[in-house]
């Protein structure tokens, strides 16, 4: 299995670099079917009953902590494999990744055939999110090496693959589940076999396909600024002294709050359609509207994290959190107005922000502690969209519940939780607003005592 080993993939001169972001991607677009998982949802909540929820079906929110144990494993095991994946390199870790999460889609094959919802919470949530968090992480330290002078347009080009796979998770679900669907079945047990072994395929040809550079390689031509530059430190910061950081946990309240704004919606993208807009808008439209929204994840990825080489990475902070609650606060208004377009633009335009901070804070990262551990400072960063995967359904989830068994009708269930999301957005606003440089005392020295030892910044 020596093919596995980081020195195995170390690329030979003249190597293209632009040929390790496709690697990268192929990886992200399998996992990024995560945000299409809601396309399950409804199929899920009528196994027993087909047509309509049987007394022993499973409830939406049952199922959508399937979802959450997704992301908070996802969050977890970045942090815990982060140190494991910069040693072992990203062929071995993206195989790890395919392995887990292909295992995920079997084991909940088996709940699903059972009637099991622990087997769901285990092998998509827990086994899938291991997949879900090795091969996030796994390419991320690899691009920025790659792409020492535009790290946001880099790390953008692969993590909008996980943005992306919604687009072709959502149709290729929907489809599967019609083609298996029969008088005694609704196609969702074998949609599911067949998508394990589909992305344990793709994501296995990622893992062949990377290349990690040379030691003390970097771009023909390019020098390394020697002017400070605002934001962007000269140094590096050992992960575990980055840990201690003030500066860890503001981008930590960051990332949090801008995925809880995003990923409640994500949750329950189809379902919050159809009833918002009941009789409008039927499951393959919602299906589609998932899909959509996927398009919209996709693009701000690439187009966010480029933009922020441009005019930094606070300030492209700055825009998401600013727009993104005066578009939660316009969501209800346009509920009430009935206005279809207006609602898929407005949450288009925040989806877009919701995978730009995703692409952007590898390269915040990257200009807060340097390049030398911005892959394990990065899982370990995770764990905020591991607390953002629970919270963010929950205050989706429950908080409709509770509307709904008070009276209001389920097409103004969700106005409550948008007003939330425009309150943990301004908290987000006030974490990067207070954002400053790492000390220089932090940077990290060779011939300094261990990291383990450093001091921390308070």
């Amino acid at each position: 299995m020596s093919f596995l080993d980081r020195q195995s993939t170390v690329a030979p001169p003249g190597y293209n670099r632009f040929l390790v972001p496709p690697a990268a991607l192929v990886v992200h677009l399998s996992i990024g079917q995560a945000y299409a998982f809601s396309t399950y949802n409804l199929p899920l909540s009528k196994l027993i009953g087909l047509t309509k929820s049987a007394p022993d079906d499973w409830t939406l929110v049952q199922l959508g902590w399937v979802f959450s144990i997704a992301i908070l494993v996802l969050g977890l095991s970045a942090a815990l494999f982060g140190r494991w994946v910069e040693s072992a390199g990203p062929r071995k870790a993206m195989f790890v990744a395919a392995l887990c999460f292909g295992g995920g889609f079997m084991i909940s094959a088996v709940g699903i055939a059972q009637h099991q919802l622990w087997l769901l919470y285990l092998g998509y949530g827990a086994l899938g999110g291991c997949g879900l968090g090795i091969g996030y992480i796994s390419p991320v330290s690899t691009l920025i090496k790659w792409f020492p002078d535009r790290p946001g347009m880099a790390t953008g080009l692969a993590i909008m693959g996980f943005g992306g796979g919604a687009l072709v998770a959502a149709p290729l679900s929907v489809a599967l589940m019609d083609h298996f669907k029969t008088a005694t079945s609704n196609g969702v047990l074998q949609a599911f076999i067949v998508m394990g072994i589909v992305y344990f395929i793709y994501m296995s040809i990622g893992a062949i396909a990377v290349r990690v550079p040379a030691d003390g390689w970097k771009p023909a031509g390019w020098v390394a600024p020697i002017k400070p530059v605002k934001l962007v430190t000269t140094g590096n910061v050992d992960v575990n002294t980055a840990f201690g950081t003030r500066q860890f946990w503001l981008l930590w309240g960051v990332l949090c709050m801008n995925v809880t704004a995003g990923i409640g919606v994500l949750s329950q993208a189809s379902p919050m359609i159809q009833e918002m807009f009941t009789g409008r808008v039927s499951a393959a439209a919602g299906a589609s509207f998932v899909g959509l929204l996927s398009l919209f994840n996709m693009a701000g990825r690439i187009f966010w994290a480029s933009t922020s080489d441009y005019i930094g990475r606070r300030n492209t902070y700055m825009v998401f959190f600013l727009l993104g609650i005066v578009l939660y606060f316009s969501v209800p208004t346009i509920g009430r107005l009935g206005s279809i377009p207006a609602f898929v633009i407005a949450f288009g335009v925040i989806l877009s922000m919701y995978g730009g901070g995703f692409a952007t804070i590898p390269a915040y990262l990257r200009d807060m502690f340097g390049t030398m551990h911005v892959g394990a400072i990065h899982g370990r960063l995770l764990t905020a969209w591991s607390a953002a995967g629970v919270l963010g359904p929950m205050l989706v989830n429950y908080i409709r519940q509770s509307q709904i068994e008070h009276g209001v009708p389920k097409a103004q269930a969700y106005s409550v939780t948008m007003y939330i999301m425009c309150a943990l957005l301004f908290i987000g606003f006030l974490c990067n607003l207070l954002m400053r440089p790492v000390d220089s005392r932090y940077h990290f020295k060779a011939d300094a005592a261990p990291a383990g030892a450093q001091r921390s910044a308070p």
